[in-house]
């Protein structure tokens, strides 16, 4: 299913999930949105956000990104926010109820995921379009996990064997009608 408008999906770039190991693709995602955007594309910014009581608390222990500076959106990514949609979410996915209904207001059917954390809320997002018959697409090279690098692969591996092998690509792989310029 490709008819209607694709969308890229900046997945959770918030301060709170920029790490050492996750730090790099924050200048990569923003020149993907910057292309992106110039090229006249949606873009659809998630932002997770924790609260007391959360499964990722009880399970976990984790109360981080419950609130700023931690749930802010990178300042890097600033200029471009609002220039493109927002989704708050307490999941990993953005397929929540306010999340489908703005796909379908929005008519995305196909969707490039890029982000933090790839074994997590990418991964995720994915796999929800994957199984809503959307076309996913995950951007491998612009996907990262705070948790290292062993993550992030242990991420794609899951991808590709949830979404299909051809879905998990690079950058270079991105039609160039979408991203306007090449780096």
């Amino acid at each position: 299913m490709t008819s209607g408008r694709p969308v890229l999906v900046v997945t959770d770039m918030q301060n709170g999930f920029v790490r050492e190991q996750s730090a790099h693709i924050v200048p990569v995602v923003v020149d993907l949105v910057r292309r992106w955007q110039a090229a006249g594309g949606d873009t659809l910014f998630t932002r997770y956000l924790n609260y007391p009581g959360s499964p990722f608390e009880r399970f976990f222990g984790w109360q981080r990104l419950q609130c700023s500076p931690d749930i802010d959106f990178l300042s890097e990514l600033n200029q471009y926010i609002d220039q493109g949609a927002t989704l708050d979410k307490r999941i990993y996915s953005p397929f929540t109820p306010e999340g489908i209904a703005l796909f379908e207001q929005r008519e995305w059917k196909e969707f490039y995921f890029c982000g933090i954390a790839t074994e997590s809320c990418v991964l995720k997002g994915a796999v929800d379009a994957f199984e809503r018959n959307f076309t996913p697409w995950l951007i491998a090279d612009a996907s990262a996990s705070h948790a290292g690098i062993d993550a992030h692969e242990a991420g794609l591996l899951v991808a590709r064997r949830f979404i299909g092998p051809k879905q998990v690509i690079r950058l270079d792989d991105i039609p160039t009608v979408l991203t306007a310029l090449k780096r």
